[in-house]
């Protein structure tokens, strides 16, 4: 049984992460921004901070980690999108899109070595439009290229503390502010959070010893 956090864990996302690793028996601290919901009883939800702050996500983490015990992995899920032009946007959403996607990252990684030993495992999550980004979607994607440019630098210097450090990078993803967004597409080809969180699972493991400072894409 290993020990566990997540940002972001209140989410669509973030939900299906938290249940499938309870399902394997871990245990799971949560932090999110958003107000606490129904979780597993395996899991500490400390939520309605802001989880790009420094020191709300440091106490955070040393409250759960009294409660848990030492982590063992991190998954930085907390995030969110915008879809603005450039020509017509604002150059602070730019500022809020890399503080939501990329400031949380950074923060909660960096917190998180206070607490997690060798061996251990960071999984963030990236985007595949990151990529090849579409109109609109510059803001966005820039930050997701960031989450990926920490991904390859972390890993590099976590690696002789042998702590492995992925990205997943997920084309759209079936949820309900998805569907909501775009009422005309059609989600069948969309990536399951369910198949997400098994992805998440397998990187935290053991099994995925050999692999660190990679991205993962997922569609």
């Amino acid at each position: 049984m290993a020990v566990y956090l997540v940002t972001g864990g209140c989410g669509s996302l973030g939900r299906a992460v938290v249940h499938f690793l309870a399902s394997q028996g871990h245990q799971i601290g949560i932090i999110d921004m958003a107000l606490a919901q129904k979780m597993p009883d395996a899991a500490v939800c400390i939520c309605g901070i802001d989880v790009a702050d420094k020191t709300s996500v440091s106490g955070a983490m040393a409250d759960i980690v009294t409660t848990l015990g030492p982590v063992d992995g991190l998954v930085n899920i907390s995030g969110g999108f915008l879809w603005e032009t450039v020509e017509h946007g604002s150059p602070d959403q730019w500022d809020a899109m890399y503080r939501t996607n990329l400031r949380t990252a950074v923060v909660a990684s960096r917190e998180v070595l206070k607490h997690i030993g060798n061996g251990g495992a960071i999984v963030n999550v990236g985007a595949a439009a990151a990529a090849n980004p579409a109109i609109g979607m510059a803001p966005y994607a820039a930050s997701k290229a960031g989450v990926m440019a920490l991904t390859k630098s972390l890993a590099e210097e976590l690696r002789e503390r042998s702590i492995r450090v992925n990205a997943i990078l997920p084309t759209i993803i079936d949820t309900p502010a998805n569907r909501r967004d775009m009422p005309d597409a059609d989600p069948s080809g969309w990536v399951k959070p369910e198949a997400i969180a098994k992805v998440v699972a397998f990187l935290l493991s053991d099994d995925a010893a050999p692999i660190t400072g990679a991205g993962i894409p997922l569609s």
